[in-house]
């Protein structure tokens, strides 16, 4: 008679148990890269919440294009281009007048010529010829300078005759600085008598054209446009006036994306208009595993104007905490995603996909059981 062996059975509720003690743990503390949709929704006005949800269709993408204004003041538009021979305050001038009498108001014994070298035209653009006394000399030719103070001279001494030089002088300058090829003080010439011909001399651009903004400064008043502007519409190409201060540089503009995408970092602006789809482009797009497409949202203090206007309503004051829904699987959510611009300080948040989810669950439920099973068989010899 064979003696009697013994096998010992796994508890059937060893297992079970074990892959319910994980599913808890999960449930509890299944690690999430942020909130999902119902976390979201749970903060709206609706639901006593802080910040209105929209979803954005074309009358919202309509209502919300709102880009910055650039643009020259009229003041700036309407000057005209200086000639060459204009004199600036600051230039130098020589002078050179002659009598027609042998002891004249201005001539020696030595001859009836008289020069005056290096005559500087003040700040208030006046310079001062002895017996003619102080005259305006800035906004005036060389020509039409030598008139005016022969006409003071006349009555003085018979039949004056004056030449009128310019020299040298600083007051025909500008300045250029920032994202340009060769910084500093070019003179206004013929060549350079408008800014992108200034610009050109200057080296050019050191940054994309496409994101470079031009200021031009001219005393208090301050105007900025585009680069690209400028040879889209030539009348944008203004008349440089000496003084000027010219700063090329980049856009500023960027947005926050975060959530569901292939890069949650600040971006810059690369274009002057910028749209939620290329902005998801501009990260990396969508990531097929995780990303929800349903779950596109964008983050924005909206001025209570466009708010009123998206919400159909006229009793909002001041900013107001507004929350973009796009969802990319409607039949024209691409499109809509295309005309809705985005806008500086933005937050582009892309929720994750409930299939994500479950996979980190069906992981974590998976493995421990895996080690559960693993250490039956060798503890009980299967």
């Amino acid at each position: 008679m064979k003696p009697i062996q013994k096998k010992w059975a796994v508890p059937a509720t060893a297992p079970v148990a074990a892959l319910a003690l994980v599913a808890f743990v999960a449930a509890c503390g299944l690690p999430k890269i942020g909130p999902n949709k119902r976390d979201i929704f749970a903060g709206s006005v609706e639901r006593e919440g802080d910040a209105f949800i929209v979803s954005v269709d074309d009358r919202v993408a309509r209502a919300t294009a709102v880009a910055p204004a650039l643009g020259f003041s009229e003041s700036l538009l309407s000057a005209s281009v200086l000639t060459s021979d204009t004199i600036r305050p600051g230039d130098v001038l020589g002078l050179t007048i002659w009598e027609n009498v042998d002891d004249g108001l201005l001539s020696g014994a030595t001859g009836n010529a008289t020069t005056l070298e290096e005559v500087q035209v003040d700040s208030a653009g006046y310079i001062f010829v002895p017996y003619a006394g102080r005259l305006r000399a800035s906004g005036n030719t060389p020509s039409q300078l030598r008139r005016a103070i022969t006409a003071k001279l006349e009555d003085q001494t018979p039949d004056p005759q004056v030449q009128v030089r310019r020299l040298a002088g600083d007051g025909a300058t500008v300045s250029l600085s920032g994202a340009i090829g060769a910084q500093g003080v070019y003179p206004i010439e013929r060549p350079t008598r408008t800014l992108t011909s200034m610009l050109s001399t200057a080296g050019g651009l050191t940054i994309e054209p496409s994101i470079a903004k031009v200021s031009v400064i001219r005393g208090q008043e301050r105007s900025t446009v585009w680069f690209q502007d400028l040879f889209a519409d030539p009348n944008l190409d203004i008349a440089l006036r000496g003084g000027d201060k010219i700063l090329v540089e980049g856009d500023t503009r960027s947005f926050t994306a975060l959530g569901a995408t292939s890069s949650q970092s600040r971006v810059s602006f690369e274009t002057q208009t910028l749209s939620a789809l290329e902005a998801i482009a501009q990260v990396g797009g969508l990531i097929s595993t995780s990303s929800d497409p349903t779950g596109v949202f964008i983050f924005r203090n909206e001025v209570s104007e466009i708010s009123n206007q998206v919400l159909g309503r006229d009793d909002l004051i001041g900013a107001q905490r507004m929350v973009y829904l796009l969802d990319l699987t409607q039949p024209n959510g691409l499109f809509t995603a295309r005309d809705f611009v985005i806008r500086d300080g933005d937050t582009l948040y892309v929720t994750e996909a409930p299939y994500s989810q479950w996979t980190k669950t069906l992981t974590l439920l998976i493995s421990p059981a895996t080690q559960v099973s693993g250490s039956a068989d060798t503890l009980f010899g299967g």
